[in-house]
């Protein structure tokens, strides 16, 4: 299996991650109905994201505490949200990518999901 050793990969990666949460009956309408996220602007910030932190691109300059806050205040996100992203992230290497950059892109979730819920004070 192929690792998140380049772009390519990356956006592979993000775009089988979204197929997945976007038909999780849960992680979907979070997505959908409360963010309203039109999919073509919200997937090249997800990549040029994952970019910055796998490949030290530097295409993604938002905060995206502040972004999560905001759809916090719509929508509470719950520990449980939080735990089935990560579910589903991890799901989608394991099924598609192996390597150091895979395992980076793990762990990086697994914090991400951590100050995520911190810093929303569940």
């Amino acid at each position: 299996m192929p690792d998140l050793d380049s772009r390519a990969q990356v956006e592979q990666f993000v775009e089988r991650f979204y197929e997945r949460m976007l038909a999780d009956a849960t992680l979907a309408p979070i997505f959908i109905d409360v963010a309203a996220i039109d999919l073509d602007v919200h997937l090249p910030h997800i990549k040029d994201y994952w970019c910055k932190l796998l490949l030290g691109e530097r295409g993604y300059q938002r905060h995206t505490m502040n972004i999560h806050r905001q759809l916090h205040g719509k929508r509470s996100l719950a520990e449980a949200d939080f735990a089935r992203w990560l579910s589903h992230f991890e799901a989608t290497l394991d099924a598609h990518f192996a390597g150091p950059q895979t395992e980076k892109a793990r762990r990086i979730a697994g914090a991400i999901a951590a100050n995520m819920e911190k810093g929303l004070e569940f």
